[in-house]
């Protein structure tokens, strides 16, 4: 069966089908769901029970895997998955939902806030692939903004004044922003502000799109209250009901998106029940800026 992509939403966003992830893909499928992903950003693919081994295999056909060390407090040795996959589920190593105290589940709310996945570091994620293992009963929906027909619908003056824009990025403006100030010095040096820019423009098709993110704390040039109203007022702008897709999970949902051209957020759930979601990370290949020490 060939690949057919049926588009959810105005602006974005394609559902697949025609595709079994438990399946090599073939080279043209590959290219076809990489063109997919250009077009639409995000892309949902329904009933795929597969392993964690097969969905790491099927993200490897669009790029290296992104390392993910540096982007938790969760040790290595604490890590309940160990397969390549980054964990965004509630669960502790034992398999059981995080207490609500613990550090590791206070820091994962950060994940609620509007985010990049891996703005933080100097060289951010091209794509991600979250898979949903078991579903949270109540809330837990997945929210993704399309940041480029969000900078399309920017005024002229916006554009111009944002063009040039550097922003600094870091783990600990999202999680700050939330009232997590706790952190370790070896914390502190993992999650040093990194630059990127506050437009991108894509290697394909080269729409711009604006490169928001929670974790963007800072603008070059400009003094801290001013670059985070003029970045609270673009999450504002680029989170807009018309600019917004709602994903209400179903078990072995995989929903894939661009990193480089939306946002998202998780919804607030019950984390009283087991919610496991495992990711797949696809590692960009530049950086959006020249690096330089952002201190």
């Amino acid at each position: 069966m060939a690949i057919a992509i049926r588009q959810l939403h105005p602006h974005f966003v394609g559902e697949v089908s025609g595709l079994d992830l438990r399946k090599p893909l073939t080279p043209q499928e590959a290219a076809d769901v990489e063109a997919g992903m250009d077009k639409y950003a995000v892309l949902l693919f329904r009933n795929q029970d597969i392993t964690d081994e097969q969905q790491l295999a099927f993200a490897l056909n669009f790029g290296k895997r992104e390392d993910a060390r540096g982007g938790n407090i969760v040790k290595p040795q604490d890590s309940r998955l160990s397969t390549g996959l980054n964990d965004v589920s509630n669960l502790g190593k034992d398999g059981k939902p995080l207490p609500r105290d613990s550090r590791a589940h206070l820091f994962n709310l950060g994940n609620c806030l509007w985010h990049s996945d891996s703005s933080f570091r100097p060289i951010p994620a091209k794509f991600s692939l979250l898979s949903a293992r078991v579903v949270n009963p109540k809330g837990g929906n997945t929210e993704f903004a399309d940041m480029r027909a969000a900078y399309d619908a920017l005024d002229d003056d916006t554009k111009a004044e944002i063009e040039d824009l550097i922003c600094e990025h870091s783990l600990m403006y999202s999680r700050g922003s939330l009232g997590f100030l706790d952190y370790t010095d070896e914390e502190k040096e993992m999650f040093r502000p990194v630059l990127q820019r506050l437009v991108r423009t894509h290697p394909v098709h080269r729409r711009k799109s604006l490169y928001l993110s929670s974790h963007a704390g800072a603008i070059l040039g400009m003094s801290m209250p001013e670059a985070r109203l003029l970045l609270r007022d673009l999450t504002e702008h680029a989170t807009q009901k018309e600019f917004v897709y709602v994903h209400k999970w179903t078990v072995h949902d995989l929903v894939m998106w661009d990193n480089r051209q939306t946002m998202h957020r998780v919804r607030r759930y019950d984390q009283s029940q087991p919610r496991d979601m495992r990711r797949a990370t696809v590692a960009g290949t530049e950086p959006t800026v020249t690096q330089q020490a952002a201190e």
